[in-house]
């Protein structure tokens, strides 16, 4: 990486970020679970096939601070993308991530050439009973201070059952590393707002995948998705959960690789 991390100074706020590799220009966002550690295993292959590859922690996710003023994540996206110099690139997005690529592309599609959503946080989908109860659940463990068992419950929930006992560890020092930045901010920490999208208006050649043992509403939200943007196209994963790249490392990097060169579905 060059130099390795950075911070790009937005308006009232830095965002902490990596940049490697020459090329084709692609950002990496990463999902509410982790934080940008967790594209460890895509970067060195994306570099390796000639990608430029950006990978940042949104506010309150890793090295980046929590916001105590509103704010977007796409005006941020944008800002960084502006002070690296780059007017039109390809995104990569994994669950809230996918959901801010998703943002990113429908207010502003000139800027998006290819967008591969992950088992993306579609907009407007509404939580299955699955994941309501565990929103429930997790919150219930927070509330009582069991923030490790909290951690637990988001590990076995989100990971399939490809995933071993090494990427469990990586999610689970990513997931709590997340609780013990936003914990320690309390209610001094703002959450970002959302804008309304309509996803007709997203130009980029587009996929999105969703995983055979994921929850249901992100298997539906990946299926609407591509419903809803033009000549896009779903691909579900039948051995996947949440996180594919964490799961099958080499067999998504070949996934996204194929797309962004043009050769994949």
């Amino acid at each position: 990486m060059r130099g390795g991390a950075r911070a790009a100074n937005l308006p009232a706020m830095t965002l902490v970020y990596d940049e490697a590799g020459t090329g084709a220009p692609v950002l990496l966002l990463h999902s509410s679970v982790c934080d940008r550690r967790m594209w460890d295993d895509q970067v060195p292959a994306l570099v390796a096939a000639g990608f430029r590859t950006i990978r940042c922690d949104l506010r309150a996710f890793g090295d980046t601070p929590v916001s105590r003023e509103p704010y977007r994540n796409i005006d941020d996206v944008r800002d960084l993308l502006d002070a690296l110099g780059l007017d039109r690139l390809s995104v990569v997005g994994s669950s809230y991530g996918g959901g801010v690529a998703l943002e990113f592309a429908a207010t502003w599609p000139q800027r998006v050439d290819s967008l591969l959503l992950l088992c993306p946080a579609v907009p407007g989908i509404e939580p299955d009973p699955t994941q309501r109860a565990f929103g429930a659940r997790e919150d219930e463990l927070i509330e009582a201070g069991d923030v490790a068992g909290a951690v637990v419950l988001n590990v076995d929930t989100w990971l399939g059952p490809d995933a071993d006992e090494a990427t469990r560890q990586r999610v689970a020092t990513m997931q709590r590393r997340s609780f013990d930045v936003q914990l320690a901010a309390g209610d001094e920490m703002v959450n970002p707002t959302t804008p309304d999208i309509d996803l007709t208006r997203i130009t980029a050649r587009t996929l999105a995948v969703s995983g055979g043992h994921d929850l249901a509403g992100f298997r539906t939200g990946a299926a609407e998705a591509a419903r809803l943007i033009p000549d896009a196209q779903h691909r579900e994963l039948s051995w996947a959960g949440h996180f594919p790249n964490l799961e099958r490392p080499a067999e998504t990097n070949d996934l996204i690789q194929e797309f962004l060169a043009g050769t994949g579905s």
